[in-house]
């Protein structure tokens, strides 16, 4: 029964791993790693053009760490990309505001809220190079005393959160609160 037992668990254990994948970031490099799922039967067209609109209002648990909803974007590019969405076919517009704000603000007001760098800068700086607009909801700017000196560079300044989500939904955007 011991010899029969080894070479049971030693299939099993490879079986395992061979189902084990590395991530893949297709669209954004280096942030928001996904997997391919072989056996999915519903995917992304890769021929649809995506608008997808989200609204960002969550914050950190831990300010130490990326906000999972900033890596959540990446992620939902890179799933798009791995299901063959070329990512000239992904519009990707985010506004930030509420507790979120302050994944978007620069390392040196970061350090004086949080004493640690910002590390949702490089998540945002990979969003914006594989395209993704940001948008900081000036409404919440003023309700946090925030500047746009203390703001991440990448994004625009908006009025408002409510006048740029009815501006682009509109417009045939997806709508995704995060």
């Amino acid at each position: 029964m011991k010899r029969l037992l080894l070479p049971l668990i030693s299939l099993f254990f490879f079986a395992l791993c061979a189902k084990a994948q590395t991530a893949k970031y297709p669209i954004v490099k280096g942030e928001g790693g996904i997997y391919e799922i072989e056996e999915a039967t519903e995917r992304p067209d890769p021929n649809k053009e995506y608008k997808i609109f989200v609204d960002l209002t969550s914050g950190s648990n831990n300010p130490r760490d990326v906000n999972r909803w900033v890596n959540n974007l990446a992620r939902m590019m890179n799933l798009h990309g791995i299901a063959g969405v070329p990512k000239e076919n992904i519009d990707l517009k985010v506004v930030v505001h509420g507790g979120a704000i302050y994944s978007i603000v620069n390392d040196e007001k970061y350090q004086d809220r949080y004493n640690t760098d910002n590390p949702n800068l490089k998540v945002y700086e990979a969003l914006k190079e594989a395209g993704a607009e940001f948008y900081i909801c000036g409404q919440s700017m003023i309700a946090r005393d925030l500047e746009q000196e203390d703001l991440w560079s990448g994004a625009e300044i908006a009025l408002s959160a409510l006048t740029t989500i009815t501006t682009y939904v509109p417009e045939g955007y997806t709508y995704l609160k995060f």
